[in-house]
């Protein structure tokens, strides 16, 4: 019987390379390895920071595009819309009631958030973890590709996992984490950084960006020794047969032997995304075609859990 994986994406801003290499380029590897792949649209999760309402809807469609556009079949996985299933939230609350405050307080990311500013740390990004826990254990999943930084979480689902199950009968798995070995791609303008939205529109290479904005972006990229080892990683993925020693003194062919790379390599997206876009209609379907499946699946497993902690 196949292993289920899931694993899910914020919708945020447009996609781009450090969003591919940490994860989304191995959705479809997993659909060709076999896997019963769980693929989600994590947009609960992404209204724990500051959004727009008014693009909110925009930003999950369109990240369906990228998706699609990136070659992840619909039909060979079941992809949907977290908020599409309320089985996520309900699922959340029992898990909220179980969970020690002492396991939130000590998450990375709730810390850094209030490090920063206390104001940002809202109850969402506290509960952040639960919900994270719910959205993997009502699927029965078995593994979930995590990044170093992600781990965290996952030992949170794991210990809510087993609090539940001492507590009412065992109903949830562990999960196993699936690690994710990726290039660590950094910011064009501040390489000590990772590439982030947060870091402006000249650090950061979209995917969808067309090849004379993958070329300036390169031009103005930083080239200190920080910046040389990112565009070097970059090369060695998007650049067939990169030897840095071809570019030794000459960082100038560099930055434009690597943007023509990463503009070619992403030309069937961009123009598959376009295509897409233009057919919100179809994206709609082909999320609700996934969250029918995947409530199938959620319905079931709360219907149990309501009567393990008595309120059915």
């Amino acid at each position: 019987m196949a292993k289920r994986i899931l694993t899910g994406i914020k919708p945020t801003e447009d996609l781009h390379i450090g969003n591919y290499l940490g994860t989304l380029i191995n959705w479809s590897k997993y659909i060709k390895e076999g896997y019963e792949c769980y693929f989600f649209v994590a947009d609960y999760h992404s209204l724990t920071a500051n959004y727009d309402p008014k693009k909110k809807y925009s930003q999950i469609l369109t990240l369906t595009a990228e998706i699609l556009a990136l070659g992840v079949d619909p039909k060979k996985c079941v992809f949907f819309q977290q908020s599409a299933i309320p089985e996520h939230t309900e699922l959340m609350w029992y898990f909220n009631c179980l969970t020690p405050v002492s396991f939130l307080e000590r998450m990375t990311q709730y810390k850094d958030a209030l490090a920063k500013k206390q104001e940002n740390a809202n109850v969402g990004l506290f509960t952040y973890p639960t919900l994270m826990a719910a959205d993997i254990l009502l699927y029965d999943t078995d593994i979930v590709p995590v990044g170093m930084d992600q781990v965290q979480h996952l030992e949170l689902a794991r210990d809510v996992a087993r609090f539940f199950n001492n507590r009412f009968g065992k109903i949830f798995k562990e999960p196993q984490p699936k690690l994710t070995e990726s290039a660590k791609v950094m910011s064009l303008v501040e390489p000590e950084k990772k590439m982030s939205k947060s870091g402006g529109e000249k650090s950061i290479i979209f995917l969808a960006d067309e090849p004379r904005i993958v070329a300036e972006k390169f031009r103005k990229a930083t080239t200190d020794e920080k910046g040389l080892e990112n565009l070097r990683s970059l090369a060695k993925v998007f650049m067939k047969d990169f030897d840095a020693k071809n570019y030794a003194n000459n960082n100038l062919k560099l930055k434009e032997d690597l943007a023509k790379g990463i503009a070619d390599h992403f030309a069937t997206f961009r123009k598959k995304r376009k295509e897409l876009l233009a057919k919100p209609k179809y994206l709609e379907k082909i999320l609700a075609d996934g969250a029918k499946k995947a409530k199938k699946i959620a319905e079931k497993k709360i219907l149990i859990v309501r009567k393990k902690v008595g309120v059915r």
